[in-house]
């Protein structure tokens, strides 16, 4: 295990893996730098990172989470977080709590000020994940496995609709 302190100062945010980047319009709403903290601290049952938002954008859509809670202490900046049909003003030492849940609980947090958004996220981490997406109709299954003969660990991540949903016995 490497050393389980780091001071917020030595946490360098990156853009988004290519992977995880807003493309096309999606790229004038959505945008974000992240320090993944927990990875660094070698966590296994809670996620946490520091995110910063830039004015004007979100960093994720609107989605709820099936399993998993979360929880976002903002650092700086200010802005709005929707929860539901509920939006609150947040702003630098305001906690807010995201349970799992359904559409009720579907939640997005935007940058509604002149400067970065900046938080601390804080989450379980329950695998397998299901995402739920209400303004696109879309749901996504995320799941974590054991590492590989490379070490590294698996990742499994499917993005659909309902609709595409294939018959179980297709095919078989």
């Amino acid at each position: 295990m490497s050393k389980p302190v780091i001071n917020i100062a030595d946490i360098e945010l990156q853009p988004r893996p290519p992977a995880y980047a807003a493309t096309g319009p999606a790229a004038e709403r959505y945008d974000a730098r992240m320090g993944m903290v927990g990875m660094m601290l070698g966590a296994q049952k809670l996620g946490y990172n520091i995110t910063a938002v830039p004015p004007g954008k979100c960093a994720f859509p609107l989605h709820s989470h099936q399993s998993n809670e979360e929880m976002i202490f903002v650092l700086e900046g200010a802005g709005e977080v929707c929860i539901g049909e509920a939006v609150y003003p947040i702003h630098q030492g305001d906690f807010v709590s995201m349970l799992a849940g359904g559409r009720d609980a579907a939640h997005q947090v935007i940058n509604t000020g002149s400067v970065e958004l900046k938080y601390l996220a804080v989450s379980t981490r329950i695998s397998p994940e299901i995402c739920e997406y209400p303004t696109t109709g879309k749901f996504a299954v995320f799941a974590e496995a054991p590492a590989g003969k490379d070490g590294k660990p698996g990742f499994f991540r499917f993005v659909g609709r309902a609709e595409q949903s294939a018959d179980y016995w297709e095919g078989e």
